[in-house]
């Protein structure tokens, strides 16, 4: 680029031949003493040398020259000053180029570079060439680099030491000499022209700004160096990276045409986490992006990456923002390893969602795991700790545990920590990959919000959980067609305890998932869940082994629907665990949850076991509200099993005089000896004539279900009599006879024989 042809600079000053008034014996600012009237100074018509010239005699210590016109030095521009000299006689100078610094407003820029390399004269006649550039730019190869300041300078000449020679000087000559620095051409502007030093402690910002607003749709390069950037940046213009930025953590970068980890990698030398930790700062600083694309850049870390310490700014945020695209691996580090407090304290049944008097209660962290030997359900976690009154708060109530025990609080690492924030809202992670490798696990959520989506990720090994909520940032969250691949598939089942996610809030989604061999795939303590399309399975290589919870329930009453997944060797588990009353006392009960149209399948499990249960924590509690309806269970390789259902009466039973809407109907079943169903049509038959039939149903009602009602009774052609007459007259029926009250009665007019059709229920409607 030449600015002399493209912006019609004017740099030459004009020959000595035509007059020497505009040349000083100064700096060159106006009103000092030019060589007009010089008695040491003479104009020379034709050298043999030089044609017309000027001829000096020196006699000060410093003999200054200097053109008392402005020549430009902008940014982007460099030129050469040159000169071409030869001393006649007396004492042998030495020469260099020089200039005065000024700004636009006619002041002397001080503390610059303002003279060149000097050349001593060594011989008499003999012609010596001398030379500097002027820039802005401190580059390579730049004499004087005056920064971003300058606007002009006067040049010329000085010469230095001995007094009483004679020297000629032909008529100075300036050039731009831009191109000499760039290598291909100018769609790019740099920042060093606009004054950047890149020395790594200089504050750059106004530099890279100005590059910025010159750029006019051309690329900013950031050429090699070190750049301090001490103030919020915006770069509006593409960017380009040799040189790395030295940026504090609560200093905003924002690149706009470049908003991705590529670019932000550069921008820090290649370093993805810190550019990671930028972009995502930038992201919920800046209005113009609402996602972040990874572009499927890996970053590899020691530690958990603090979303909110990223951030730095603010702990609520309602927008959303999107990070997509991208893998996060986990080194091997103590920076991943648990932190375990054991602490003693106290609860109460008035307040079952904290322990009181908790002993240095400070050292607990937030979000750590709860566990202790009674009384605390599974995945609850230290939603808040008040140090001054060493209370902790729970993310769910405890389920009556003693009045004080010891408690083990286990915070688990996450390769994204959005605990730090209390609220954050909308917020998406979209085809992220978390190779967890055994060594983290893979999302803490934050404290509270509404709506994280996770959708198209994968969690790889996480060391003990998936995607773990702590309080009620899982409000409304939404899990979609992400694959959750366990740490411990050579583990057998009971020997597990990695989960994939939990849940505290109602309104969770989780479609078409597909999770392998967890402990459990989900624990759910909210309700209003939609969960649908999703395969998970746990199975191990034991014969007649044991299968686990693949969802979880942790509450009575779920307003929930489980339908169309594919649940591989696991079950359904349904307990009232984090109920700090469980004994039944006015609420509702089990109910409000729906499991249609599923695929149960198991391979080689003991005949005990069950693809539903439900395990009261306390007494009283009864089915008021369930359909199962349209599932295929299917157990293979071995014995059938003994029933799809069950309950666990370990703690407390089912209390089946109550139960109240409930359906179970339209399932098929393969190697199951139990064909559960309610309500349940069966032939009774009887081939004695008597007046009282009796019929056992429990090889049919589920849950260990009373027989309640008989809906009809229709006899299978004639009922004799013991003459063999038909007999008229129906029968009356009772229920809840013989063991476990699942017997029905039906009681004729006379002793008979034959057939009936019979409909019952365990339920009332």
């Amino acid at each position: 680029m030449n600015q002399v042809i493209t912006d019609g600079l004017n740099l030459m000053p004009p020959a000595f031949s035509d007059g020497l008034s505009v040349w000083s014996q100064e700096d060159g600012t106006p009103g000092g003493q030019t060589y007009a009237t010089a008695t040491n100074a003479a104009l020379v018509p034709a050298d043999q040398d030089f044609g017309p010239c000027l001829e000096l005699l020196k006699t000060t210590g410093t003999t200054r020259l200097r053109y008392t016109g402005e020549t430009p030095v902008t940014p982007g521009l460099y030129v050469r000053v040159s000169a071409r000299v030869k001393v006649l006689s007396g004492t042998m100078p030495a020469v260099r180029i020089a200039a005065w610094a000024g700004r636009a407003n006619d002041t002397h820029i001080a503390g610059v570079t303002e003279t060149g390399p000097a050349t001593q004269l060594s011989a008499y006649g003999a012609v010596v060439t001398v030379s500097a550039i002027i820039g802005v730019g401190a580059r390579s190869g730049v004499d004087m680099a005056w920064g971003d300041e300058a606007a002009y300078g006067h040049v010329g000449l000085d010469l230095t030491g001995g007094n009483g020679g004679t020297v000629r000087i032909e008529s100075i000559k300036v050039e731009d000499i831009t191109h000499a620095f760039y290598r291909k051409l100018m769609d790019w502007v740099d920042v060093k022209d606009f004054g950047a030093v890149g020395d790594g402690s200089t504050d750059d910002r106004a530099a890279f700004a100005a590059a910025d607003a010159a750029a006019n749709g051309r690329e900013v390069l950031v050429s090699e160096g070190s750049y301090y950037i001490g103030s919020n940046l915006t770069i509006q213009s593409p960017v380009r990276f040799q040189g790395r930025l030295v940026v504090p953590d609560w200093v905003q970068l924002v690149l706009q045409e470049n908003f991705n980890l590529p670019a932000y990698a550069d921008a820090f030398g290649g370093d993805e986490l810190q550019g990671f930790k930028k972009g995502f700062q930038a992201m919920l600083n800046d209005g113009d992006h609402d996602s972040f694309d990874m572009m499927g850049r890996r970053v590899l870390l020691s530690e958990p990456i603090d979303m909110a310490a990223a951030v730095g700014n603010k702990v609520s945020y309602a927008n959303r923002r999107v990070i997509r695209n991208g893998q996060f691996s986990c080194l091997t580090s103590t920076g991943w390893d648990d932190a375990v407090v054991t602490r003693t304290g106290t609860w109460a049944a008035t307040n079952p969602r904290q322990l009181d008097n908790v002993t240095n209660a400070g050292s607990v962290p937030v979000g750590a795991l709860v566990t202790a030997a009674q009384g605390v359900g599974r995945e609850v976690y230290v939603r808040a700790v008040n140090a001054a009154q060493n209370r902790v708060y729970l993310s769910s109530p405890l389920g009556v545990p003693p009045t004080n025990q010891s408690y083990t609080f286990t915070r688990f690492k996450y390769i994204l920590d959005f605990s730090g924030f209390e609220n954050l809202q909308r917020f998406a992670l979209e085809g992220v990959e978390f190779l967890c490798a055994g060594k983290a696990s893979g999302i803490m959520l934050p404290k509270g919000g509404l709506i994280f989506h996770v959708k198209d990720c994968f969690f790889t090994g996480p060391k003990d959980r998936g995607i773990t909520s702590f309080d009620t940032g899982c409000a409304g969250m939404m899990l979609d067609r992400n694959q959750f691949l366990s740490n411990e598939q050579t583990l057998r089942v009971q020997d597990r305890k990695t989960i994939g996610f939990n849940t505290n809030s109602n309104d969770v989604k989780i479609r078409d998932n597909r999770s392998v061999k967890f402990r459990h795939f989900g624990v759910f303590g909210g309700g209003g869940n939609l969960i649908t399309g999703n395969h998970w399975f746990q199975g191990d290589n034991e014969t007649n082994g044991q299968i686990s919870g693949g969802i979880v329930l942790t509450n009575t009453n779920m307003k929930s629907t489980i339908i169309g997944n594919y649940i591989d060797n696991s079950m359904i588990e349904w307990a009232n665990e984090h109920d700090p009353a469980p004994e039944l006392s006015g609420e509702y009960s089990f109910g409000g949850l729906t499991i249609n149209g599923n695929i149960f399948t198991a391979n080689g499990i003991a005949s005990w076991a069950n693809f539903i249960l439900i395990r009261p924590h306390g007494p009283g509690h009864y089915i008021n509200g369930l359909s199962i309806c349209d599932n295929v269970f299917k157990h293979l390789n071995g014995g059938a099993i003994d029933s799809v259902e069950g309950v666990d009466p370990s703690i407390a039973p089912l209390d089946g005089s109550r139960t109240a809407n409930f359906v179970m109907q339209g399932n098929v079943y393969h190697g199951v000896s139990k064909n559960s169903q309610n309500p349940v049509t069966v032939k009774m038959s009887e081939a004695s004539d008597l007046d009282v039939w009796e019929m056992d149903l429990r090889d049919w009602l589920p849950f260990m279900g009373e027989a309640r009602v008989v809906v009809s009774a229709m006899p299978e052609g004639a009922v004799r009599s013991s003459s063999n007459v038909a007999v008229y007259t129906m029968p009356y029926a009772t229920t809840r006879h013989g063991v476990g009250r699942g017997s029905v009665r039906l009681t004729w007019s006379q002793p008979v024989h034959g057939a009936v059709q019979l409909t019952a229920r365990s339920d009332t409607v």
